[in-house]
């Protein structure tokens, strides 16, 4: 996903956002090709229904595009695409968010299947994982329809609106990190039942695992650094007053 910037914005802070952008997209993706690798390397690729072990291993494949890939570009959208009309960009941010919740959707089947249909069936929702996780997921889905009735869905009062603005920077961003903080619990409790005392030995896969879990944390320093920086805030463009008033002065 590369930004649009507006060549005519020569403050000078936003040099260093467009290659902390940069940076950090590139480390998004580093961290989805990784995740890949050690998924389909060490764990054995990905399966359905008929082999659950290999059912759950789309359930950290998808959870890190979805749940901390998409929604970490669906909280920096308005600063990543800041010469795009509001408008557009509220639509943007609200479709990121949705292909983030159809992915989170599918790896929690995926996870729950493993669960229920191994032939020893597994307890679930007993790990500080599980309970995190799950968590996020509720703070992000509540987000989700709280935001799209607030700020796309017609009929809300602007000052409603401002006055909700705060609390949906804040837990956007708190799920967000508690997206993050469970999927580092994830991996390592998969890379411990997985390679039990030998994982200290720091075989490739564990070494493949710990730098996921550090990719996920950059990346995550990265998305709330530049959107909670005042300096990278995006400015009004004409195109939002004439949104706004139906006039252009």
């Amino acid at each position: 996903m590369l930004p649009i910037f507006n060549k005519m914005d020569t403050d000078p802070a936003m040099a260093n956002f467009k290659v902390l952008y940069v940076l950090t997209q590139l480390c998004g993706l580093t961290m989805i090709v990784l995740m890949g690798s050690w998924v389909g390397v060490h764990m054995g690729g990905v399966g359905g229904t008929d082999n659950p072990a290999l059912e759950f291993n789309w359930h950290p494949l998808l959870m890190t595009i979805g749940l901390i890939f998409l929604y970490g570009n669906a909280i920096l959208v308005y600063r990543g695409f800041r010469t795009m009309r509001k408008k557009t960009l509220k639509v943007t941010h609200a479709a990121l968010h949705m292909g983030a919740f159809i992915l989170t959707v599918i790896a929690l089947k995926t996870v729950f299947d493993s669960h229920n249909l191994a032939k020893t069936p597994i307890p679930n929702m007993y790990s500080l994982h599980s309970w995190l996780g799950l968590s996020a997921v509720l703070i992000f889905s509540l987000q989700y329809v709280i935001g799209f009735t607030a700020y796309l869905a017609p009929g809300a009062k602007e000052s409603f609106r401002a006055a909700l603005m705060p609390l949906h920077v804040y837990f956007g961003l708190f799920g967000f990190v508690l997206s993050i903080a469970s999927a580092c619990m994830g991996i390592t409790e998969k890379a411990i039942f997985a390679l039990g005392s030998s994982y200290s030995q720091l075989p490739s896969s564990a070494v493949m695992v710990n730098l996921c879990g550090v990719l996920f944390v950059v990346f995550g320093g990265l998305v709330v650094y530049l959107a909670t920086n005042p300096a990278y805030k995006r400015k009004p463009i004409p195109e939002d007053t004439v949104l706004l008033t139906g006039s252009a002065e």
